[in-house]
């Protein structure tokens, strides 16, 4: 019988000491921890347990972790489920390939174990309000940002804001999953579908246009850089 344990998170990270060390931290809020050293390994323990999150590597020995994603986001139980990537590897391609791949954050080695647990907590707060989310509800809002599914408007402070379908469809996109890191890719995937003919710098352009609606609440939606974009959350 699987592991029910809600609190329970999967590191998977070959380095001993590192993984650890994460474990002492996990502990010291009350989390359990699984370790597995190698990919395949974390694969059979999926089919074991239900974890609340996993902490992945990289660079490991046999499957890469960026396979290990890939594999992972192409099974409908665990599409959901919260990925963290945890690596050395510090170049923007990886972050965007990870990120592209699923992954819900990215922090890069070497880092203080307290500043995972904050992103931990951060992603664990997000997936709550998705898996708490009605998606067939009408409304979608943030601050004072309102949108009206049903309506094909969007509101900000009670002011219709002037958007295209393509912007609308962006801005339900952040609505969706407030302080969510989004690459240009994901969000040409979410509003025109895979393998559409849009450019990145096409979304540069719908982003700056929302931003113009926005007017003196634009900083909402922030860019980080080299990555793409999101809803700031401050909550």
């Amino acid at each position: 019988m699987a592991n029910e344990n809600q609190n329970e998170i999967l590191i998977v990270e070959d380095d001993e000491d590192i993984a650890e060390l994460m474990a002492l931290a996990f502990q010291k809020e009350g989390w359990a921890s699984f370790k597995a050293p190698k990919a395949e390994d974390a694969l059979t323990a999926l089919g074991q347990h239900r974890f609340a999150l996993i902490v992945l590597d990289l660079m490991l020995p046999g499957m890469d972790g960026l396979s290990f994603l890939r594999v992972v986001r192409s099974m409908t139980l665990y599409r959901n489920l919260p990925i963290i990537i945890a690596s050395a590897k510090d170049d923007e391609s990886d972050i965007v390939a990870g990120l592209g791949l699923g992954a819900d954050d990215y922090i890069v080695k070497p880092f203080s174990p307290r500043v995972l647990v904050a992103r931990i907590k951060a992603v664990l707060r997000r997936n709550a309000r998705d898996v708490n989310h009605d998606t067939a509800q009408d409304t979608l809002s943030f601050k004072d940002l309102v949108l009206d599914r049903k309506r094909h408007e969007a509101k900000l402070s009670g002011r219709v804001l002037d958007l295209s379908a393509t912007e609308f469809a962006i801005l339900e996109t952040f609505l969706q999953e407030p302080g969510r890191v989004f690459t240009r890719e994901q969000l040409i995937d979410r509003t025109k579908g895979h393998d559409y003919p849009v450019t990145d710098r096409a979304i540069d352009v719908h982003i700056v246009s929302i931003r113009r609606q926005l007017g003196e609440a634009s900083d909402m939606l922030e860019t980080i850089r080299g990555i793409g974009y999101r809803l700031k959350d401050e909550t």
